[in-house]
């Protein structure tokens, strides 16, 4: 999954950037309100992590231009500003959730984890097509008696199917799940990576639409 960052403190973005590679995430990082204003009108992000207090545009006005052209992508504001009026201001304008400055890593990714499954749909805390189901916060992956703990990107390249069931996604999709800006994309990993799934969970559980990607089964 391939996440934006907007954080103009340096240690701070580091600390996050480095916190969400670990995960398995891809991370883009800016530092300031009018480069997030741009990078957001190309897409291409499935999530973003939102300071307020930014150089050349503040974050309420990125998250209000944001929602005034219709993009819904799921934004976690990240700030010291903790007082009830702007914690007021930022969800009503859209922020699907907020969290104050000084935080727990791990609240961070569990409230991540938490945004991206409701812009998807997923109350349960486990993504599942019926076949195979994976969980967010340990990296486990089952299809029936058999349990996997899957690598960094293996993980991401799962996850990304996960999130649509039924739907084909590219090699270039793929890839922007698992690498941010700054990464060298290795040759034919997605082939690799399906290659180990597949060998972990069964020959079945992604499937190659010739031509055009890779998918898993909608729910039955």
């Amino acid at each position: 999954m391939r996440i934006l960052l907007v954080e103009d403190d340096a240690m701070i973005g580091e600390a996050i950037s480095l916190a969400l590679k670990d995960r398995a995430y891809a991370v883009d990082w800016v530092r300031d309100g009018a480069t997030a204003n741009n990078v957001l009108q190309d897409g291409g992000h499935q999530a973003v992590l939102l300071d307020l207090g930014l150089p050349k545009r503040d974050g309420l006005e990125v998250l209000q231009r944001l929602r005034q052209a219709g993009n819904t992508i799921p934004v976690l504001v990240i700030t010291a500003r903790d007082g009830i009026d702007d914690r007021i201001k930022g969800l009503d304008i859209g922020a699907d959730d907020y969290l104050v400055k000084p935080f727990d890593v791990n609240e961070l990714l569990a409230r991540l984890r938490a945004i991206v499954r409701r812009q998807g749909g997923h109350a349960a805390p486990l993504l599942s097509n019926g076949k195979v189901s994976l969980d967010p916060a340990s990296h486990e992956a089952r299809c029936g008696e058999t349990v996997e703990l899957l690598s960094a990107r293996e993980f991401a390249l799962l996850h990304a199917l996960l999130l649509r069931p039924g739907a084909i996604l590219t090699r270039n999709e793929l890839e922007e799940r698992i690498y941010g800006w700054n990464e060298e994309v290795e040759s034919n990993v997605i082939d690799v990576l399906i290659h180990g799934l597949r060998r972990k969970l069964g020959p079945t559980i992604i499937k190659n639409v010739r031509g055009a990607g890779w998918m898993v089964d909608k729910p039955v």
